[in-house]
Formats: C-alpha cells, structure tokens, sequence
C-alpha cells in the first residue's frame, strides 16, 4: 500500500485559545474555518480551547502566531493567514491574500 505525501509528511497542529467570557467562541470558529479552507490537508488540526481572562491567542506547534494583548486586537484573516504561512510553510504563495494594497 503507497503512502501520500501527506501522510508522511507531519502536519501542522493549530491552537486558537478563547476567552468564553467574552463570548469569543464564534470568532474562533470563525478563524480556524478560515484556516482549514485555506491551507486544506497541510494543517493536521485545529483546537478551538476556551479560556478566560479577555485571552485570544493563535499558536502553531507552540508558537505564537497572533496574541491579542501584544499584537492589539483581533486579526484580520488575511494577516492571520499569513503569520501561519510564514511560519510553517514560507515557501507556499496565498494567491490574492498575498497582494499588496496599493497605497492611495
């Protein structure tokens, strides 16, 4: 039986951490269907883990990918997108995410 390249190759684990008293959950949801639409069978899994505290932060494979209390509020799916590409997968393009906004 052959093996695909995905299979043998390990898949990025993605942790987006909630706050449930803030009510934070859609949000997340929200996040990682973003991230499982985009980066398809290259993300392994994402945990949607609720906690307190006014916490949302983005982790992938114990990195830190987007914390709001440092990075200043919520990321747009676009940068979020790209942090997580930039760390685990550099050499992978976005299509359109990728373009730069021209300035007016």
């Amino acid at each position: 039986m052959e093996t695909s390249q995905t299979e043998t190759t390990p898949r990025s684990r993605v942790e987006i951490r909630y706050c449930t008293q803030c009510r934070w959950l859609l949000r997340a949801a929200w996040m990682a269907q973003e991230l499982l639409q985009t980066f398809g069978q290259d993300i392994g899994e994402v945990a949607l883990i609720p906690g307190t505290g006014g916490v949302f932060v983005v982790q992938s494979d114990g990195a830190t990918i987007w914390d709001r209390r440092v990075d200043g509020g919520f990321p747009e799916a676009k940068v979020l997108k790209q942090r997580l590409r930039d760390h685990v997968w550099p050499e992978c393009g976005l299509g359109h995410s990728d373009r730069q906004e021209p300035n007016p």
